[in-house]
């Protein structure tokens, strides 16, 4: 991930020594979640970024499609015209 979800880990720790946690069991209990929260979820930014990432794709892949479509409508439309329009 290209950034950093805030974690409070000082309020953390306090929750959890409140909670009947030790001082150590909570420094490791933190410790633990603030690494997960920093390589596992997904901010705001990173998905936008992979939408992009996506929507470029899309169109790069889709426009040889597109252009084959478009040639393809034109050769019905020219099919329709010479037969119902000869010379």
């Amino acid at each position: 991930m290209s950034h950093s979800i805030a974690f409070d880990t000082l309020s953390s720790m306090r929750r959890l020594r409140e909670a009947g946690f030790t001082e150590q069991q909570a420094e490791v209990q933190t410790r633990i979640i603030a690494e997960l929260v920093d390589d596992r979820l997904a901010t705001k930014q990173d998905l936008k970024e992979l939408e992009l990432r996506i929507e470029l794709r899309m169109t790069a892949e889709l426009a040889p499609l597109k252009w084959s479509a478009a040639v393809t409508v034109a050769g019905i439309v020219a099919l329709i015209l010479k037969t119902f329009f000869p010379h």
